[in-house]
């Protein structure tokens, strides 16, 4: 295998499931708004499985090239958010519940998806067999980490959007004010509070210490349940 082929089958390894769990992700959330009342995303033409619709430049492209780099304990990402008009769904406040979950629910799909396609390497070629492996294999982490990260409960993230969908209306209405800060809140956790704890000596990183419990018991779930365990 001459260098070239085997730099695009390296990254191919991450580029493929980064590509489908970020676009399936988005395209989830407005297929499930179209089918509770609201079409916008339909007749914007992102509800598709074209990732050039989704990509985010920054989300989607350089924030989890940067954590690889870094050699982040996990990488994760994001696309353009799908728009949705709430107020054209049939239930808004319950809707609204409904069309945020559709985006980590569509990553747990894939996760499973993927460990299920593990059962297709015994009929791989040999010298396929391992980028198989490797692929799927970070198809189902990086999934199960898209999914629990984006359930999150701070907006924007579909966590934040699911608690503003279940709380008494008074509460939803003041939580959702926090929206204009939680993208700040975000970035603090994921760069700015792990280089304050680096300089006084502590290797800590907070999301690293919320998602990998969870992460590492799903994804240890997922396969005992499918046999790989």
């Amino acid at each position: 295998m001459n260098p070239e082929s085997s730099i695009v089958l390296q990254a191919s390894i991450w580029v493929i499931p980064v590509l489908l769990a970020i676009t399936l992700h988005e395209a989830a959330h407005g297929f499930v708004a179209r089918l509770l009342g609201d079409d916008t995303a339909y007749r914007l033409g992102r509800v598709t499985l074209n990732p050039i619709k989704h990509v985010d430049l920054f989300g989607t492209i350089l924030l989890p090239a940067m954590l690889i780099f870094m050699g982040a304990s996990f990488i994760f990402g994001y696309a353009k958010p799908v728009p949705v008009d709430f107020a054209n769904l049939r239930k808004p406040k319950r809707d609204m519940f409904w069309v945020a979950l559709a985006g980590p629910a569509a990553n747990l799909l894939m996760a499973v998806i993927a460990a299920i396609l593990l059962y297709a390497t015994p009929i791989m070629p040999e010298s396929f067999a391992s980028w198989w492996i490797e692929m799927l294999s970070v198809g189902i982490h990086l999934n199960i980490i898209l999914a629990v990260f984006n359930l999150l409960p701070i907006l924007p993230l579909d966590g934040g959007r699911m608690l503003v969908g279940v709380l008494p209306r008074p509460y939803a209405m003041l939580y959702t004010r926090t929206e204009r800060y939680g993208f700040l809140a975000l970035i603090g956790l994921i760069f700015i509070l792990p280089l304050i704890a680096d300089a006084f000596g502590v290797f800590f990183h907070p999301l690293a210490a919320i998602l990998l419990p969870v992460v590492s018991w799903l994804t240890e779930l997922l396969l005992v349940v499918l046999g790989f365990g």
